[in-house]
């Protein structure tokens, strides 16, 4: 799968991860973070040699990605509130 279907599925799962983590950090920075999620879990996983699995695996990749990186956005806007 080449960069456009890892954004297009970076999109989707920037949306389910928000739904996932209920986290509620606006729907365009979730599907921006699920964006770059899909993006950098579909790179790795073809530098390990796991990708071109198929759509659903770039989707769970991408979810989980995404997931992180909410996790991580949540993280760092806790700490700065503080």
């Amino acid at each position: 799968m080449g960069i456009i279907g890892w954004i297009i599925i970076g999109a989707i799962a920037g949306f389910l991860a928000e739904k996932i983590m209920k986290r509620d950090h606006g729907l365009l920075t979730n599907i921006i973070v699920g964006i770059i999620g899909g993006v950098l879990g579909g790179w790795l996983l073809s530098l390990v040699g796991l990708g071109g699995g198929g759509w659903i695996w770039t989707l769970v990749t991408a979810v989980i990605g995404a997931c992180l990186l909410l996790w991580i956005v949540g993280a760092i806007r806790s700490k700065s509130a503080n």
